[in-house]
């Protein structure tokens, strides 16, 4: 029989989805409100997802020429809403499915951070995640009264202290503890709460946690590590990773660097699961979907600004200062934002002149190429994961409807379970023991 590997979705931040792409007109009028994300979230768990990742950012971006004009205009990752408001909605609208909102470590005090976690945790039933960035803008720095944002390798030094933080306050609650004796009067156990007292060189508490427990634990924790610095921090905290890496040599290597890190800190491998970003273009017939990839394609062109100005939000880099038609391989560029995304930018872009090299990186359908019938989709998608060795997926579309939701869960995922490669049913009710299903 063949493997089954897992399935989540990587939602492009909340509030606006694609604006300008076909299907998308209404969310120009209803942007504000949470009924498609709450729809997608039942249509997923209805395909039985592992989860769904809600990215963010909380800051205008204005790295395309030092003006915020095109992300405005565009809708370009603006307006968003608090992921903590959005997970809450769409945990309430499922029972089975996880929700992982993305918070900055910069953004949040670790207790406050613990706390909400928590929380969440326990109104979803145990179906929380978080998705843990150090951040990447000196943008986003100002607005929470930072001059900007340390150097990247350092972002990760406070992140293994911010890590030891939260950690202690979920463990400050030991199991068993809320007894919910009534003969006795006693709800909470005293001597299984205990104190953090942590002073660290940046973070300090004091704690417990006075929300209580998390029903998992700790909540499953997401992350992206993809520098070298990054791919250790995660390594040693994730349960699962968010990859964007080009091609299945490149997808193995990652992973397998990713798993010996793990068995090094002493984690074991497969408790750590590798998920790569995918944009699938399906249709009832080959020729169909190759047509709509042709139409996307030819609307990427149409739109490099949009793409540059979103690439350079991300990596922080002015890309009005380049000539779209100098080789990438002469140009100087550096950031102290996304490494792995820009260098994997430069390692698929090569001698390519700039304007190709990008719509051919951002253009494109992820990691791997997914053309074709859901059936023939879920071949590909088969071979991929035989040749990386594990273990799935995350469906990133430019162009979130109904319509596209529907196609991959109605369409794409059906015939994944009739190869036996995606999961009929839940087998837990908490995330963590779906994800360590297989």
């Amino acid at each position: 029989m063949p493997s089954p590997f897992h399935l989540g979705w990587f939602l492009q931040g909340s509030s606006v989805q694609a604006w300008g792409e076909p299907w998308t007109g209404a969310i120009g009028r209803d942007w504000m409100m949470p009924e498609l994300f709450c729809d997608m979230a039942r249509s997923l768990e209805r395909a039985c997802f592992d989860y769904v990742l809600i990215e963010d950012s909380s800051y205008v971006g204005e790295s395309f020429g030092g003006s915020t004009e095109v992300y405005l205009k565009h809708g370009i990752a603006v307006p968003r809403q608090d992921p903590a408001i959005t997970a809450t909605l769409m945990a309430a609208a499922t029972t089975r499915i996880g929700i992982v909102p993305t918070f900055a470590t910069f953004t949040h005090p670790p207790y406050l951070l613990a706390r909400m976690i928590a929380s969440l945790d326990q109104v979803s039933a145990g179906r929380i995640g978080w998705n843990m960035v150090t951040g990447s803008s000196d943008v986003a720095a100002r607005n929470y009264g930072l001059d900007r944002l340390p150097e990247h390798d350092l972002r990760y030094d406070m992140a293994d202290e911010y890590m030891q933080v939260v950690n202690g306050l979920w463990d400050s609650w030991e199991p068993g503890a809320i007894r919910a004796d009534e003969e006795s009067g006693a709800l909470v156990d005293p001597t299984k709460v205990h104190a953090v007292d942590f002073e660290g060189r940046w973070f300090r508490t004091h704690g417990p946690l006075n929300s209580g427990p998390c029903p998992q634990g700790r909540p499953v924790i997401a992350q992206a590590g993809g520098s070298p610095r990054g791919r250790q921090f995660a390594a040693q905290y994730a349960d699962t990773i968010v990859a964007s890496i080009k091609g299945t040599a490149g997808m193995k290597a990652y992973r397998d660097d990713v798993r010996a890190r793990a068995a090094a800190a002493g984690r074991n491998p497969d408790h750590v699961k590798v998920l790569y970003l995918v944009n699938p273009c399906l249709g009832e017939t080959r020729e169909e979907a190759e047509a709509r990839l042709a139409a996307r394609k030819a609307r990427a062109e149409r739109q490099v600004p949009q793409l540059l100005a979103f690439f350079g939000k991300i990596t922080n880099i002015d890309f009005t200062k380049y000539d779209l038609d100098a080789p990438v391989d002469t140009l100087d560029l550096r950031t102290n934002g996304h490494q792995q995304s820009l260098d994997d930018f430069r390692r698929v872009a090569g001698k390519k002149p700039l304007r190709e090299a990008l719509l051919a990186y951002r253009g494109s359908s992820g990691s791997v190429e997914l053309v074709g019938t859901p059936d023939a989709v879920a071949g590909q998608m088969a071979e991929a994961m035989e040749a990386v060795g594990g273990d799935g997926f995350l469906i990133s579309m430019s162009d979130v409807s109904r319509r596209t939701v529907a196609e991959v869960a109605d369409g794409l995922v059906p015939a994944l379970q009739r190869r036996g490669l995606a999961r009929r049913a839940y087998a837990h009710a908490q995330f963590r023991d779906n994800l360590l299903e297989f």
